[in-house]
């Protein structure tokens, strides 16, 4: 298969997108450095969770439109799909972008498409720019460079990749173009273009927004703890307003978007960045708070009955329904009130995924079953049905509680 599209990185965004390009009869190249993902997404398996992806794929993979690599060739549009993480510090860490490009840049040719999709610190695409010119400077302005984020939801990639809206900045105009010309061959959302400096900031402000709103909520729960009052019940009320629409509060804010692109923006402007820091704050006190809840009602529960109790910890994934667990408020959770544990027994549930490299995994019901004290992390679908014994102490961080059969 001669590759017409080489995609970088096969994570959560990575495969799905490869997977939808081959889905249109295009010849397409994923590569990515773990060879056991390679091996099994060539077997025509996915290794992550996500709706209607697994038969994508194996069609694909069949049907000799989509093969995986640890190594890209030459194609006429390159796709980088990296992580981009932050360091200790919370600056942004763009080294897998840089060599994902270092990369491909043997294999460009005059004429090729080269777009960063991995959310990236404003600039990023410039500097890989200069990077490519640098290598390869009889190809300056004999490509096509452009930036162009993606837009979708865990648990409803495939339909949001297709039906989302996208934006896309190219380093001039005519790479804009060209870009907007790729993407609408797959794309039914509108493509809505402008410059790689405007796309990469609108990216980092569309997930700063949702930061600061669900921290307005987080303080809200806060609050309303010392109030003695029913978060959710006051947010249903409040939202009765015609103007008002308050998001659900949670253990924290997880995942590789909300939770790290904020940083992007503070790094680099600290000075002008207030509210989207304090906004980071809340939302990380928020799983701190929640660590030192569960510590404080294991010791009631020990000053009481004279015994420790046994707990159930219920979630590790970011939100409900899925099992990527990248910055996971409930993780860490789990792990601040293990290291902390007194030899008191828990159980960790999480249905979405089989097992875990540090925690012992029991199953939901089991857990519930066997616990003094039971703490929900993530709403996820199968704990919404479960059977609850009246006896149990229940801590509910992430509203679930109207759903339970007492």
């Amino acid at each position: 298969m001669k590759p017409e599209v080489v995609t970088v990185g096969l994570g959560y965004i990575g495969l799905p997108t490869s997977a939808l390009i081959a889905s249109h009869n295009t010849n397409v190249l994923g590569v990515d450095i773990n060879q056991s993902v390679v091996d099994t997404i060539n077997s025509g398996k996915i290794h992550i969770v996500e709706p209607d992806l697994d038969q994508i794929v194996s069609k694909a993979v069949s049907d000799g439109f989509f093969k995986a690599s640890t190594k890209p060739n030459s194609a006429d549009v390159f796709l980088i799909v990296v992580p981009t993480p932050f360091k200790g510090n919370h600056e942004p860490d763009i080294s897998f972008v840089k060599a994902a490009t270092k990369g491909v840049i043997p294999h460009l040719k005059e004429g090729d498409l080269y777009i960063i999709e991995s959310t990236s610190p404003i600039g990023t695409t410039e500097k890989m720019e200069k990077l490519i010119y640098t290598s390869r400077p009889e190809l300056k302005d004999k490509i096509y460079i452009a930036y162009c984020p993606e837009r979708v939801l865990p648990g409803n990639v495939m339909h949001e990749l297709v039906e989302n809206d996208r934006v896309i900045g190219g380093v001039n105009e005519a790479s804009t173009h060209i870009a907007i010309s790729f993407y609408s061959k797959y794309v039914k959302g509108k493509l809505h273009a402008t410059n790689a400096r405007t796309a990469e900031m609108c990216k980092l402000v569309e997930n700063s927004s949702r930061d600061s709103q669900i921290a307005f909520a987080n303080e809200l729960s806060l609050i309303c703890d010392k109030a003695d009052i029913n978060v959710w019940e006051l947010i249903n009320l409040a939202n009765k307003h015609p103007r008002v629409n308050i998001l659900q509060p949670g253990c924290g804010v997880g995942g590789h978007c909300i939770a790290v692109d904020p940083y992007f923006i503070v790094s680099d402007y600290p000075a002008e960045s207030k509210m989207i820091g304090t906004a980071r704050e809340v939302n990380n006190y928020k799983s701190f708070w929640c660590a030192e809840k569960i510590q404080n009602e294991k010791l009631q529960f020990e000053l009481k009955y004279g015994k420790k109790p046994k707990i159930a910890l219920m979630g590790l994934a970011f939100k409900p329904n899925i099992d990527d667990l990248r910055e996971s408020p409930a993780k860490y959770i789990v792990q601040k009130v293990l290291q902390n544990s007194n030899n008191a027994k828990y159980y960790i549930a999480e249905p979405n995924i089989e097992s875990h490299n540090v925690y012992k995994l029991t199953n939901y019901k089991e857990a519930v079953k066997e616990a003094d004290i039971i703490v929900f992390l993530v709403a996820h679908d199968e704990f919404k049905s479960l059977n609850v014994n009246s006896d149990k102490l229940i801590l509910d961080f992430c509203g679930i509680k109207m759903n339970y059969k007492v």
